[in-house]
């Protein structure tokens, strides 16, 4: 609201006109943009599986059809935030970063690789013939607590470059959907997501997506897509697809902290057997 001056008529205004200008900390980069590229797909996921899975499943009108296409459409929409989630780093480092990237990364993330997985579960509790609901929403929570805890832990806690503190929060929500859709029996399901949970607040460390494990992470999502796509539109060979990409998905999840624990393993060792024959060499004469 302009202020008027009853004796000089004239408008208040700032003295310096810069101060309207938006603030450097204020103002998206093209990084930032993608960003909220991966918010609005981890929303889309959550609109997918509501209107395409839940209702019709609470309305009597199921078609299965429909749910797997609007299945299929959610897990795709979160392969398309994982993509994003990488290229935002990507171009962070390339160009321009905003002082709102990382809290902005982090929301997103939240939403995308927290929340959609989350639901996910819990529809996945509620439309499921074997399951139980109430146990699937702990089953959630445990996913979207476990995700919180992680970017918590990423935003204050320093480590080395080139690796992750735990799972990744869009490798374990992909992980969390693959398990879902490969319709094991309810037990091994359930300890399965909450397996990735840990496997996310834990101490394994991951290497981070660079160079050509980020090639190779992209190729793997496209290929993914491809499966769901296939499986969507009952592809001949789609259902199988479909099984084998979550199988590999869940081979991956299990494999990457074998490896990791030895390879810390062995460093271990050749730490000590270092130390060991520098004590002798000292001892000796």
């Amino acid at each position: 609201m302009t202020v008027i001056d009853p004796e000089t008529q004239a408008g208040w205004a700032p003295e310096n006109d810069e101060d309207d200008d938006m603030p450097l900390s204020t103002r998206l980069s093209i990084a930032d943009t993608l960003t909220l590229g991966n918010a609005i797909c981890g929303f889309m996921a959550v609109y997918f599986t509501t209107t395409g899975v839940l209702i019709p499943h609470l309305t009597g009108t199921e078609d299965g059809g429909m749910a797997r296409h609007s299945a299929a459409m959610a897990v795709i929409l979160m392969l398309l935030a994982s993509v994003f989630d990488l290229f935002d780093g990507l171009v962070a480092r390339k160009l321009r970063a905003s002082a709102m990237g990382a809290e902005l990364d982090n929301l997103s993330d939240l939403i995308s690789f927290g929340l959609a997985p989350a639901y996910f579960v819990v529809t996945w509790g509620m439309v499921a013939q074997d399951a139980h609901q109430r146990v699937s929403v702990v089953a959630a929570v445990v996913v979207l607590l476990a995700v919180v805890l992680r970017l918590a832990r990423f935003s204050c806690v320093t480590l080395r470059d080139g690796i992750f503190q735990g799972m990744p929060s869009p490798f374990g929500a992909l992980t969390v959907v693959a398990i879902v859709l490969l319709e094991l029996p309810f037990l091994p399901t359930l300890l399965a997501i909450i397996g990735v949970a840990w496997l996310m607040v834990s101490r394994v460390e991951y290497p981070k997506p660079r160079g050509r494990l980020a090639v190779a992470m992209l190729s793997w999502i496209v290929l993914s897509m491809g499966m769901l796509a296939a499986w969507a539109l009952d592809a001949p060979g789609g259902q199988l697809l479909l099984q084998t990409g979550c199988s590999l998905q869940i081979v991956l999840g299990a494999m990457i902290p074998v490896f990791a624990t030895a390879r810390r393993v062995n460093t271990f060792r050749d730490n000590r057997r270092e130390s060991r024959a520098e004590s002798r060499a000292a001892h000796q004469p």
